[in-house]
């Protein structure tokens, strides 16, 4: 916007860092901290989570993989996205840590192929459709902090040799590994094993998986030492005869919430078993359910096996329970669910979902230390969501999610938007307007939640002939911004379009704006429904400044729309603008449109509170209210109103639906 050397006006040294309370500094965490020794029983590990168990698609890995510094994978690296053998190898294997995003069913070759998976990978199927089809994940001696997630991992079998004797194909298997999370994947029709977890392999967690049609299933083992630390929770086995699990030589295995129905083979009167702890193993089961199985638990002389709340359905054979083992409360939090809910639980949530592939979850400052830093780990081109879950706190940087990078979301975890601020203090003068934006978004399809955006920089205490300072700037189409405040004085929130004759859409909801001069502007249709706008006192007894300026292209009926909304001020009565036309370098094809709607106004607000800029009448613009409420709304010449035929075609669809029939507003 035009610089207005006349706006300024003294007033006291208000600064938005004392209206946010800017918190201090974030002291950023990091995943790359040494890892512990093996946790001592006698008490919960320093890293252990407290309160309750994990989530039913929890981006976080629980039980012992979460331990010892925990088990973060790919976490900090770029995000690719794979369809084909060739880049899945390349990416698993490389030095570097990457989140790989597997789309589609990708067939091994040749047969059984080996996939080698370095450290610091996560491997993900994107959505709940992404296979594996001939071949295995497999991480060797010394390999840590994997996660693999959301996979269909099948048909590796070889027809005729249901022992496998002559093959070793697993679908993952691993050696001497640490700090590895396999979390709601299916396996199905395996030769050997689906899942083998060999040789002093420590905090491993595998929670929410299908074991499915096959042999030997899942080991654990391969050793003399009793070193491995394994929590094995909400899994379900089903047609499957031995090793469900076999554990042998564990130091500490956690099974929980599992369900073991319908055995293959179940005439076998010694290979046709549940849960068996080997060796000197040390097991605990809590609520799992059993349906008919044979042997549905059972323990070497030598190991120990404490069961405790689970329930046994049509089972026979071995129910064996002796020693102490241990007590998994000691290491972490957790809750099991009751062990008659687990058929269901486990029937629903287990094996690949569209909640667990359907988006990547990047962390700020957990895994990336800055927004910037998370965003430039989404790749050019991104064909699905990527949400960038920012901790609360307040990040002092500048923001660009450039065009190339669709589908991202920005989403505050604290409890309120005013948790979790990105904030810079840059005015125009020092990088033009757009420059001086502290966010801009011009990627397709990006929404923002439980954020507060603002530029800080402090008008009063500078005398500047380029004032603007932008919190958020937005050319995309397609951007939602819910429950987000933008503070600023001059240019708060500019939605824009790449051109003139482009139509770019924002919907803005249960959100606050606050500014003083033309602080809502530009030319992309934009909604703000049910919405808090505050018009900030500049101090003046005559004009406080001005709430919109439109841009809106001659051709696009819609610009914006304020509605179910309510503006606030303390300016003094009858001295803020509803708005004014914006004409960017006397553009005589900028004509704005702004509908003020079902919308309450302060006192505040003028008489007659459309006015001119630069030379443009705002009567040739295009601006109305309707049915407005408040001790500032009034029907006058100055103030043209729709009817209500006219105001029916204009709403909250009309404005967003496009040619695409874009709904943002209807899921609420």
């Amino acid at each position: 916007m035009p610089h207005l050397p006349s706006k300024r006006l003294s007033q006291p040294g208000r600064t938005l860092a004392a209206v946010l309370g800017l918190a201090a500094a974030l002291a950023l965490g990091t995943a790359g901290e040494a890892r512990a020794a093996r946790p001592d029983p006698a008490g919960p590990s320093a890293g252990s989570a407290q309160g309750a168990g994990p989530g039913r698609w929890s981006e976080v890995a629980h039980g012992f993989a979460s331990l010892a510094g925990g088990t973060t994978g790919g976490a900090g690296g770029k995000v690719v996205t794979v369809t084909d053998q060739a880049a899945l190898a390349k990416y698993a294997a490389a030095e570097e840590p990457y989140v790989i995003r597997v789309r589609g069913s990708i067939a091994a070759e040749p047969f059984g192929a080996q996939i080698e998976v370095a450290s610091d990978k996560t491997i993900v199927g994107a959505g709940d459709t992404a296979e594996l089809v001939h071949g295995e994940l497999h991480l060797g001696p010394g390999t840590h902090n994997v996660i693999i997630r959301n996979l269909t991992i099948r048909d590796s079998a070889v027809e005729g040799d249901w022992d496998c004797k002559d093959t070793d194909f697993d679908g993952i298997q691993m050696d001497t590994v640490h700090h590895v999370w396999i979390d709601h994947n299916r396996f199905a029709d395996i030769c050997d094993g689906q899942l083998d977890i060999r040789k002093d392999s420590e905090y491993v967690t595998v929670s929410y998986n299908r074991f499915e049609d096959n042999n030997k299933t899942f080991g654990i083992g391969w050793t003399s030492n009793v070193r491995t630390q394994i929590t094995i929770d909400h899994n379900w086995f089903s047609r499957t005869k031995q090793r469900n699990p076999s554990v042998d030589n564990a130091a500490y295995a956690h099974l929980y919430n599992n369900y073991l129905t319908a055995q293959a083979d179940p005439g076998d009167p010694v290979w046709t078993y549940g849960n068996w702890s080997r060796g000197r193993t040390r097991m605990v089961i809590e609520n799992s359910y059993y349906e008919d199985v044979q042997h549905p638990y059972q323990a070497d002389a030598s190991a120990e096996l404490v069961e405790r709340g689970s329930i046994l359905k049509n089972t026979t054979g071995r129910h064996d329970e002796w020693g102490e083992a241990f007590d998994p409360h000691a290491f972490y939090a957790y809750r099991p669910d009751p062990a008659a809910a687990v058929p269901a639980l486990v029937k629903r949530f287990s094996g690949p979902q569209k909640q667990v592939g359907d988006a990547v979850v990047l962390r700020v400052p957990a895994d990336y230390p800055t927004v910037q830093a998370a965003v430039d780990a989404v790749p050019a081109g991104n064909d699905g969501r990527v949400v960038i879950a920012v901790a609360p706190g307040t990040y002092r940087e500048k923001v660009y999610i450039p065009a190339t990078k669709p589908n991202i979301s920005l989403q505050g975890t604290g409890q309120k938007r005013s948790d979790t601020v990105i904030v810079h203090d840059t005015p125009a003068e020092y990088g033009g307007s757009t420059g001086s934006a502290t966010v801009r978004i011009a990627a397709n399809d990006v929404t923002a939640r439980n954020l507060t955006f603002a530029n800080d920089f402090d008008e009063a205490a500078h005398e500047l002939n380029g004032e603007q300072a932008l919190a958020m700037k937005t050319t995309g189409d397609r951007i939602v911004f819910e429950d987000t405040a933008f503070l600023g004085n001059q240019d708060t929130l500019m939605t824009d379009s790449p051109k003139p004759t482009t139509v770019s859409r924002v919907y803005i909801r249960d959100s606050s704006i606050e500014g003083d001069v033309d602080f809502l502007y530009g030319r992309a249709t934009t909604v703000v429904e049910r919405s808090v706008i505050k018009a900030l006192s500049r101090g003046s007894d005559t004009n406080n400044g001005y709430i919109t300026a439109p841009s809106t292209w001659k051709g696009n009926p819609y610009g914006f729309l304020i509605t179910e909304s309510r503006i606030v001020s303390d300016a003094p009565a009858g001295t803020f603008h509803l708005g004014r036309p914006w004409h960017p370098g006397g553009d005589p094809d900028a004509v704005g449109q702004v509908l003020i709607r079902d919308t309450w106004l302060p006192e505040a607000i003028k008489a007659a509170p459309w006015t001119d800029m630069g030379g443009f009448s705002w009567r040739e613009a295009r601006f109305a209210e309707y049915r407005n409420s408040g001790p500032g709304a009034a029907v006058t010449p100055d103030r043209p109103q729709l009817g209500a035929e006219e105001a029916r075609a204009h709403t909250v669809a009309a404005y967003l639906r496009g040619t695409d029939g874009w709904a943002p507003h209807a899921r609420h």
